[in-house]
């Protein structure tokens, strides 16, 4: 294949490379996004670990690549671990695939790349995308530091208990969360974060129903139980940090009434309103009014 000649060429070729695992990422939902090194990869190796090798099987199709298959998942992978690490140590060149985007994350893997470390077998990444990380790219909050939480419990309780002792980092939190939990998700996030913070809902990245609703936590809240179809898909959600502990001393009854006033008034006039009726600063309500609507604050 033209692609495989053209990676092998540029000095990427894997097949020089003895007993190597290499963790390949593939595509969240663009085939596009597939790289000319993970394709060669996964064409030059012996077999290939898939989490379901079905869906595994309609991307190399795809690519023309016919590589034998192996499954790994959270079912056998102690057992099958075990098995592909030997292969590796004889000599077999392998690969780790996810059902889509960057393996372990998320998904089955970890117990295969730490036997296969642990027996001397080298380990090489082939980098590309991370639903994680591509909505944490286009999010808007700081991106320095962040805490990739994962899913979120499915039980109330627990999810909301798990969101208590997130609710005070101060870096941005990112989540991924199932479509028939969002709503659950997101009214948690309103009571435990407060409605206040801001967060990005990333749904069907790269997807051709790709969609990005940013604002409050009550704001995105509200859009995605006021649209059904807000609520299908794969869904990333990035919500902003824990903001510095002045930022919160404005009373829950206070911002309920600036909640009321902002359905009716610009931030300004809402922020003046509850001011002059609670005697709180008005610079403050109105930071909060613009954080509440995802507003960015003007400087005039």
């Amino acid at each position: 294949m033209e692609w495989i000649a053209a990676v092998s060429e540029a000095g990427l070729n894997v097949s020089n490379a003895a007993g190597t695992l290499f963790v390949v990422a593939t595509p969240i939902g663009n085939l596009a996004d597939f790289t000319l090194r993970a394709r060669a990869t996964l064409a030059e190796v012996d077999w290939i670990a898939a989490e379901d090798t079905r869906h595994t099987r309609k991307l190399l199709a795809h690519y023309g690549i016919h590589t034998p298959m192996v499954s790994l998942h959270r079912h056998n992978e102690e057992r099958r671990s075990q098995e592909l690490v030997q292969r590796l140590r004889d000599g077999d060149q392998g690969a780790l695939v996810a059902d889509a985007g960057t393996p372990l994350i998320r998904d089955p893997g970890y117990v295969l790349v730490r036997a296969a470390a642990a027996a001397g077998v080298q380990v090489s990444p082939v980098p590309g995308p991370c639903a994680a990380i591509a909505a944490l790219s286009v999010s808007g909050l700081p991106a320095d530091r962040f805490f990739f939480a994962g899913f979120l419990p499915a039980k109330g309780a627990a999810r909301r208990a798990r969101l208590q002792e997130l609710a005070v980092l101060p870096v941005t939190l990112v989540f991924y969360e199932a479509a028939h939990r969002v709503c659950e998700a997101l009214a948690d996030f309103e009571v435990v974060l407060g409605p206040a913070r801001p967060m990005v809902l990333a749904r069907e990245l790269t997807k051709r129903h790709e969609t990005l609703l940013r604002g409050s936590i009550a704001t995105v809240a509200a859009r995605v139980r006021r649209d059904p179809e807000q609520r299908l898909g794969e869904f990333v959600l990035v919500v902003g940090a824990a903001p510095p502990p002045d930022a919160e001393a404005i009373p829950a009854e206070a911002e309920r009434l600036l909640h009321m006033a902002l359905a009716e008034l610009p931030p300004r006039r809402a922020a003046s309103l509850v001011s002059a009726f609670t005697g709180l600063p008005r610079n403050r309500l109105y930071a909060l009014a613009l954080r509440l609507q995802g507003q960015a604050p003007d400087h005039d």
